[in-house]
């Protein structure tokens, strides 16, 4: 790839990027009425992204292995644990990673 094909792959990138972030506060904005059904989205769409992320890392999880999945059931559960006790999305994620790793590197070699 050339240098001026990257230069235009990168700004068809951005353009993409900002259309998307900044498109729906030209249709929504705050003289029209937000429909229901986008409302109803903005409620259950996080909850089912991190549904999804949750199936998607635990798809490979060897339960009839030497370890029965203990490194990433126990990961989980301090996540859940971590959250439900602070509320704090960045310290649950990363606790549970930071544990993660220590486990499958230190306890389960």
């Amino acid at each position: 790839m050339t240098f001026t094909e990257q230069i235009i792959t990168i700004a068809i990138v951005v353009l993409g990027t900002m259309a998307t972030r900044f498109l729906p506060f030209v249709i929504f904005n705050s003289k029209t009425k937000t429909p229901a059904y986008v409302q109803y989205l903005g409620k259950v769409l996080p909850s089912a992204t991190m549904s999804l992320l949750v199936v998607f890392s635990l798809r490979h999880v060897d339960v009839s292995g030497v370890y029965h999945g203990m490194p990433d059931i126990i990961a989980v559960a301090v996540t859940v644990l971590l959250h439900q006790w602070k509320g704090n999305m960045f310290l649950s994620i990363g606790g549970g990673t930071i544990l993660y790793m220590v486990l499958i590197q230190q306890v389960f070699i």
